[in-house]
């Protein structure tokens, strides 16, 4: 599940990485992110470190779905 998840975000997306990073992909490439984390600043990231969407998460805790 988790991998599908990963396999579907695109450019635009918000995400979080495992370390609690916040940020806006940039870019995807076959393993890795560039993920955009504050103005002009970019990381690159292995996908593995990256969890969910920011958004979903987000859209569990309002509806009470992460409880």
């Amino acid at each position: 599940e988790l991998q599908k998840q990963r396999d579907a975000l695109k450019k635009g997306d918000k995400v979080i990485s495992a370390g609690g990073i916040y940020g806006v992909i940039k870019e995807v490439n076959e393993t890795t992110f560039l993920i955009e984390v504050a103005k002009d600043v970019v990381i690159k990231m292995d996908k593995g470190s990256i969890y969910v969407a920011a958004d979903d998460v987000h859209q569990a805790q309002a509806t009470g779905e992460n409880k």
